[in-house]
């Protein structure tokens, strides 16, 4: 039974109008999220995921504003919903978990108020939203959660507070989760402890989710769908484990070989020549093209379209039979993957 949409994003555009230039964050996006779905968006800083995300569900601060596209939620606009409409489907349908908690947390009110403001029920009595938070703070696996949700954002550590976000954003059990960067700043171990969270969740409360990270690590361990963005637009788009086993555009092959790879232990790591350029300022042809090693004089002028070159693969690459077939850094198993939708 093949799957329905939930999201649709299309050729979206958002842009920071600055008094002497246009940041061209977001620049022609489109992608879709399917029910029960793990969607990845990764790619460097600055490349546009958190602002696609943040567009999703119109959080944008000034002067950012979206100037072009389509956000389809169910098969309506997001981006035509007024104030009043875009406040049913924050939270109530569409949840986001910050990627700083210490800044996206109130240091002044406890836990419970916080977890509160989530509830959208306004016929919940005091006590049934104090239950109800209890019970989140044990689903995501908070201890004493009776005596915890008493305290304050800066007596838990940094992995209780991404615990209690996620428990916050989980407040009304939404059809969709954006995860922008849930395990930035947390060490190893609770990194691992986040994503089996949020997996386990997402199966257990049958929503979907939009992943936002710039580690393929945790792209293989997570997504089923995967997008890689670069200076704001998606220069690749596929099945997780095709992305791994065969990358078609040069930038995704880069971002692969400057990962640590045991078989290559004891020799330095490829990085990416060059900078990001400047959104601002971007050049004429392809963006990545000053950093690519396939380039040719076409990519500098001319920006290429993203086309699919083989069925659900997409790319937006001049020249994509020159990326070499990958070998593979991160083993990802395909039943794995499978199991994660």
């Amino acid at each position: 039974m093949e799957k329905e949409k939930l999201l649709e994003v299309k050729d979206l555009k958002t842009y920071f109008l600055l008094r002497d230039e246009t940041v061209k964050a977001v620049d022609g996006v489109s992608f879709d999220v399917y029910e029960g779905e793990t969607f990845g968006l990764v790619g460097e800083s600055g490349c546009g995921k958190s602002q696609t995300c943040r567009s999703i569900l119109k959080l944008l601060k000034r002067p950012g504003e979206i100037v072009g596209g389509e956000i389809l939620y169910k098969g309506q606009d997001i981006v035509k919903m007024d104030k009043n409409e875009i406040r049913n489907i924050r939270g109530k349908e569409i949840s986001i978990i910050f990627q700083e908690p210490m800044t996206s947390l109130n240091p002044v009110l406890k836990i419970k108020t916080q977890m509160f403001e989530a509830f959208h029920d306004s016929n919940m009595s005091k006590q049934e939203k104090l239950e109800k938070a209890i019970e989140l703070l044990k689903l995501v696996g908070i201890p004493s959660p009776e005596t915890r949700i008493e305290e304050y954002t800066h007596q838990f550590s940094g992995g209780m507070r991404q615990r209690a976000m996620i428990a916050c954003a989980l407040g009304a059990r939404p059809k969709l989760l954006l995860a922008d960067e849930p395990t930035t700043a947390l060490d190893v171990t609770i990194q691992d402890q986040i994503l089996k969270l949020i997996n386990s969740l997402k199966d257990e409360l049958k929503m979907s989710v939009i992943l936002v990270t710039h580690d393929l690590g945790v792209v293989a361990q997570m997504c089923d769908r995967v997008a890689v963005m670069y200076a704001g637009i998606i220069v690749e788009m596929t099945d997780t484990v095709t992305l791994f086993s065969k990358p078609r555009h040069p930038y995704t092959y880069a971002l692969m070989g400057s990962l640590p790879d045991q078989s290559k232990r004891g020799s330095r790591l490829e990085p990416i020549t060059g900078a990001p350029p400047n959104l601002a300022n971007l050049p004429a042809g392809c963006p990545f093209a000053p950093r690519c090693r396939y380039a040719e004089e076409i990519c500098t002028k001319e920006r290429p379209d993203i086309f699919e070159i083989d069925p659900g693969h997409f790319t937006r690459c001049h020249f994509p039979e020159k990326v070499r077939t990958f070998t593979g850094i991160i083993d990802v198993p395909k039943e794995e993957v499978g199991n994660n939708g």
